[in-house]
């Protein structure tokens, strides 16, 4: 396509995304210094309109984006908006104090909804390296026991357990000492070595004891590895309900989905700091057709992306899902 052509069609999408309005001939030459007339700008469009990259809603009506277009305004006229010195100034005074990779990762999902105002989300690195912290046994009953798990991210993950071989109150909290022992400091990928260790240590009679404890504390430290979405800005999506002609609730279904998201974003594949984005039907999703999704890595196999309508500010977002992007690689370099 040459030049000029994608010049008018980089202008389409900046209008439509401004003002949700379908965008005319005049409305162009008005907003746009394209140098050319107006029969030459009805003449490209009408060009455009054949090649499938706008559309015509409805009879007299100007012109929006098709998902084609989209395409080929991201690929051929977007460009990367350097932040301003403010903008990473304020990115930076808001992330840097961040004291780990919890608080970091849930820092940057507000804010890059903040940025773009769009559903943001951030997809935790796999297997994710936190750190036992303190374990705690609580006897609630004579046949019940509550196991605590805390992280020295602060996180807080517990289980209340039936009892099949009881004991008294001291025999757990001898058990809690041994199990600190086994696991504090250690990484939540890395608890169950310490805790077959105490099991083998401990006397044959209270082995079937200590292991109904150990077991489930092996499972909240697992649950912890596993891969899972922080997101945030759902709500901006009520803003963007006119942009989804269809029913927005299998799009609020799928948000809960975190397997489905998780695959989404791993299929994209994007190396660090390297953005890449999904256009409607390219997200090979029935309820994402009428959304895109930009995304970036920021360490193998872990990335953090933002999901609006196709109707989006796409340099905004790219710009910013890239800049954050780089930040988080550096802080866990």
């Amino acid at each position: 396509m040459d030049p000029r052509k994608l010049q008018i069609l980089g202008a389409i999408v900046e209008d439509f995304v401004s003002t949700r309005e379908p965008v005319g001939s005049k409305s162009l030459l008005d907003r746009h210094d394209l140098g050319v007339s107006a029969a030459t700008v009805r003449n490209d469009m009408s060009v455009l309109e054949e090649e499938g990259l706008i559309t015509q809603p409805h009879t007299s009506a100007g012109r929006v984006p098709t998902d084609k277009g989209y395409r080929a305004f991201v690929d051929h006229v977007a460009t990367i908006k350097p932040l301003s010195t403010g903008e990473r100034r304020a990115i930076s005074t808001f992330l840097e104090d961040a004291g780990d990779v919890d608080e970091l990762l849930f820092r940057t999902v507000r804010l890059l909804s903040q940025l773009t105002h769009q559903v943001a989300m951030v997809q935790y690195p796999a297997p994710q390296q936190a750190r036992v912290r303190h374990v705690e046994l609580v006897k609630v009953a004579d046949s019940l026991l509550l196991v605590v798990l805390i992280t020295e991210a602060g996180r807080v993950d517990q289980r209340t357990i039936a009892l099949a071989q009881p004991r008294d109150a001291e025999f757990y909290e001898g058990l809690r000492d041994g199990l600190l022992r086994a696991v504090s400091g250690r990484e939540v990928n890395d608890v169950e070595r310490g805790l077959a260790r105490l099991v083998a240590a401990t006397a044959p009679a209270d082995q079937d004891a200590v292991r109904e404890v150990t077991d489930v504390v092996a499972a909240l430290a697992a649950s912890r590895t596993e891969d899972r979405i922080v997101m945030a800005g759902t709500g901006n999506l009520a803003r963007s309900a006119a942009d989804f002609a269809r029913d927005m609730e299998p799009l609020l279904d799928l948000l809960e989905e975190q397997l489905v998201l998780l695959r989404l974003l791993s299929e994209m594949g994007a190396e660090p700091g390297t953005v890449q984005v999904r256009i409607g039907e390219e997200n090979r999703n029935r309820s994402l057709t009428q959304a895109s999704l930009v995304g970036a890595g920021y360490r193998a196999g872990s990335h953090l992306a933002i999901l609006g309508p196709t109707r989006m500010d796409y340099v905004t977002g790219i710009s910013t899902v890239q800049a954050l992007a780089r930040y988080i690689h550096r802080f866990l370099e």
